[in-house]
């Protein structure tokens, strides 16, 4: 009974993995990502029930639009895929069983999800257009802060310490909106930093300190090949740091990875 449990975590998974690549893609760009219809960016036909599901609809079509032929890109299936064992991984994780269903693990799984749908969005998009959206931002503060009611109230955990990152956000934002939004790359800074916050404030001390070692060695790693490369090829210009680095896109995806893992070593 209980694999038919996973396998409908895994298809929710699935149609949250469509729902971010949908997001990914409109949010940049402005668009509504709730209530305008699903369209094929290049031809602009509104796709069809069919043209929907999850990995299937990749398959069958081929990889193609069904109007304009014109070849999908394979991040779509991979993160629809990802998503659904993601989703598979966290529940497991948190040992749910739907023969004994503990309320308060079913509300971390939810609120694991809220969380993991800000973190791959962020990551997703700084991906594509090296840009943390403010509005991701303000919806992960949101949900920090309904965990931060949650842990206080349920779990009797101490105000003090979630205050002191809320006002840390405060403060960030306040500096970024008040004497320095025309500076895009001090603007990218504060806003990995509030960025990490909300990541402190769901992940822990542990993890988000092994997520910012973990990035700067990738960082660094990154860097020397870099380097190494310009050095074979007699190229004299250095490695673009601030044009070139997707450090939101980083910091985020090895954030999920050790969250899954400390989560699975203290459960």
């Amino acid at each position: 009974m209980n694999i038919y449990f996973y396998i409908i975590i895994f298809i929710i998974g699935t149609l949250f993995g469509s729902f971010y690549t949908l997001a990914v893609y409109r949010i940049p760009k402005g668009q509504d990502i709730t209530h305008k219809h699903s369209y094929c960016p290049n031809c602009g036909n509104k796709l069809g029930f069919f043209e929907l599901i999850p990995i299937l609809s990749y398959i069958f079509l081929g990889g193609k639009c069904k109007h304009c032929k014109t070849k999908i890109r394979a991040r779509y299936i991979i993160l629809e895929i990802l998503s659904g064992f993601l989703f598979v991984a966290f529940a497991y994780t948190l040992k749910l069983d739907i023969n004994n269903l503990n309320i308060m693990d079913l509300i971390s799984f939810i609120f694991i999800i809220l969380y993991l749908t800000c973190i791959i969005l962020i990551a997703g998009i700084d991906k594509e257009n090296r840009n943390i959206q403010k509005s991701l931002l303000a919806y992960g503060i949101i949900i920090s802060l309904i965990y931060i009611v949650y842990l206080c109230i349920i779990e009797k955990a101490s105000m003090y310490r979630y205050a002191i990152y809320l006002i840390a956000i405060i403060l960030l934002l306040l500096l970024d909106i008040l004497k320095i939004k025309k500076q895009a790359k001090v603007s990218y800074a504060i806003s990995l930093l509030t960025l990490l916050l909300i990541m402190l404030i769901f992940t822990g001390e542990i993890t988000c300190i092994l997520t910012i070692g973990s990035t700067l060695l990738t960082i660094a790693l990154y860097l020397l090949i870099n380097k190494i490369n310009n050095a074979k090829s007699k190229n004299k210009t250095t490695a673009n740091y601030n044009s070139n680095m997707k450090i939101g896109f980083i910091m985020s995806s090895l954030n999920i990875i050790l969250f899954l893992i400390i989560l699975s070593i203290c459960k």
